[in-house]
């Protein structure tokens, strides 16, 4: 007791020393609860975990956004194989619906700042293509419904985009271009089939690249310096091509059509030619072609969709072919920070349409095998 003090503040002075020990219990409790937090949430950023919601997407963790400058949000939703031809293209004619294939699904297509696909078909006229025929061709009237789902980016480099020859790839850019649709992966030579497709959202540049493997396009597919066609799958290709573009966009897209078809997983040579985009600087690839749905891949800090399956397809002869996922990825500035996965399911041949279930979730199920 200090001199002066009166004896009987000895109790109020026992009641003051038991309130501070109860304080510095609380600070302690919630210090450490604090640090718990910390810790768990550490845990999550670093190592993205598969969530299936309500809604039965699925979310794909998220990525840091080191470095970026701008750290605005940009929506990219990205879709498979498109193809409106055969089937698909007798349905818009019995219709009279350009837009028939896309009724169900352009409230979520067009919510993306960045709407991104494959087109498997030329558009250029000509009669109907049987619907077991492989060479394809759909009317240019088509891209109505592609406007109307509000893709604003399109690939072009597949192995049936010159189904109809250097005419197909003419009237396809042609079309493509009176209806502001950007594209990338085919063109007149190979100067012009290499040239990305760039895009301004937010403030940040957003280029495309697009490629076809070898394997099954055609060798006179490929375009040349006297030749229309498409860029097929090469190491120096790729590296000389992101090196250039990234002196012109903030984010480098890769756009793949390869793989095995109608296998689960994907093969070396998507995984080699994937690794080798992101280790060069890209920040997404996206793969079409094998027609069902192959696993996500996280690396370093970049998102690989290996296969997102069919869009719009008339495959009806199995459940899979049937299938597919629409994949929406939020960017943060430069750097993908999420990546959700919505699937589908076409119907009548032509038109897809979100699923919930038990269907969803197998389609979720195969996708979720990603290296964290």
């Amino acid at each position: 007791m200090h001199t002066g003090e009166k004896s009987g503040e000895t109790k109020p002075r026992h009641i003051d020393k038991w309130a501070v020990t109860l304080s510095l219990t609380a600070v302690c409790l919630l210090a450490l609860t604090m640090w718990a937090w910390q810790v768990t949430n550490s845990h999550t950023d670093q190592e993205p975990n598969f969530i299936t919601n309500a809604s039965h997407a699925a979310d794909f963790g998220a990525t840091k956004s080191a470095g970026a400058t701008n750290t605005e949000t940009t929506t990219l939703i990205a879709v498979g194989d498109i193809m409106v031809s055969r089937y698909v293209e007798e349905k818009m004619i019995h219709t009279r619906d350009w837009r028939y294939p896309f009724l169900q699904t352009a409230a979520i297509t067009s919510r993306g700042e960045i709407i991104f696909g494959n087109l498997e078909s030329p558009l250029v006229s000509g009669p109907i293509v049987e619907t077991d025929g492989m060479s394809f061709r759909a009317d240019p009237r088509a891209v109505s419904g592609l406007s109307y789902a509000g893709f604003n980016v399109l690939s072009l480099a597949n192995n049936h985009m010159k189904n109809k020859g250097g005419a197909g790839i003419t009237s396809t850019i042609t079309t493509l271009d009176q209806a502001n649709i950007l594209h990338a992966g085919a063109g007149l030579d190979d100067v012009s089939a290499r040239e990305p497709a760039i895009i301004e959202k937010n403030r940040i540049t957003f280029g495309f690249l697009a490629y076809t493997d070898s394997a099954f396009t055609p060798a006179p597919y490929e375009a040349t310096p006297t030749r229309s066609g498409s860029p097929f799958l090469n190491e120096k290709t790729l590296a000389d091509d992101i090196t250039k573009l990234k002196l012109r966009a903030d984010v480098v897209i890769v756009s793949m059509h390869a793989g095995t078809e109608y296998q689960d997983v994907q093969n070396q040579k998507q995984i080699n030619f994937a690794h080798q985009a992101i280790d060069l600087g890209a920040q997404v690839v996206i793969g079409h072609h094998p027609h069902v749905v192959q696993p996500v891949e996280y690396y370093r800090d970049g998102y690989i969709l290996y296969s997102l399956g069919n869009f719009v397809f008339d495959q009806m002869w199995s459940e899979k072919t049937q299938e597919g996922a629409i994949a929406t990825i939020t960017f943060s500035g430069i750097q993908p920070i999420s990546l959700k996965i919505t699937p589908i399911k076409i119907f009548e041949y032509a038109q897809p349409r979100v699923i919930e279930g038990t269907e969803a979730d197998a389609i979720l199920m195969r996708m979720d095998s990603f290296t964290k």
